[in-house]
């Protein structure tokens, strides 16, 4: 004869309930971390290096493809960012003005909407400006060629526009922002003209 115990199966049932709740609240905490600050001059460490590779496309056909790299470095006694050619202090980076149109708004928290302006020159001299409307759509595990990592995915929406040329270009800009190494992991941007650019992490090298 079977012993049913109605209250061990109640028991039972209860403790689903509760590790369900659980996980579901782990999920929502991965998605929605605390805002993540901009990194600071400590947070850099001499001998890191971030590699990405690149490739432009047009209706598909190549463009043009490459790498990018960047290595912190001791720069006169301090630390800055070589990228193959020049090198930049990191210090002049982190600290620059504030502006209210910023391509990045820290802190970066999932939902958090600004505008983005930013009046630019090209190689050939020609003056233009990008507007786009941006917004932090989730906090998600992403996997590049270097890993999977934790990032922030960030939709920037709008217009670019040459003042020489005249007429506006709709753009779109998809950043995944990794707070653990510091940098974007992946880059998709869509232009006019089945314009379509790629850049992605394909290696990290961390302090010595």
């Amino acid at each position: 004869m079977l012993n049913f115990n109605p209250y061990l199966k109640q028991t039972n049932m209860k403790k689903k309930a509760i590790f369900q709740v659980l996980t579901i609240l782990l999920f929502l905490a991965s998605c929605n971390p605390s805002p993540t600050n901009q990194p600071t001059l400590n947070d850099y460490k001499i001998g890191e290096k971030w590699t990405w590779k690149w490739e432009s496309s047009v209706d598909g056909e190549v463009r043009g493809e490459g790498e990018d790299i960047r290595e912190v470095v001791d720069y006169n006694g301090v630390l800055g960012l070589w990228n193959g050619f020049d090198t930049l202090q990191i210090s002049q980076v982190l600290n620059k003005e504030k502006s209210s149109s910023p391509f990045r708004d820290w802190p970066l928290e999932v939902g958090k909407k600004w505008k983005y302006e930013s009046e630019w020159t090209n190689e050939s001299g020609e003056k233009g400006i990008t507007s786009q409307d941006v917004e932090i759509i989730s906090f998600q595990e992403l996997q590049v060629v270097a890993g999977t990592f934790m990032a922030y995915k960030i939709k920037y929406d709008g217009f670019i526009e040459n003042y020489k040329a005249g007429g506006k270009g709709k753009v779109t800009d998809v950043f995944w922002y990794c707070p653990e190494l510091k940098t974007n992991v992946k880059h998709v941007q869509q232009g006019g003209n089945g314009f379509l650019y790629t850049s992605e992490l394909i290696g990290y090298t961390s302090a010595k």
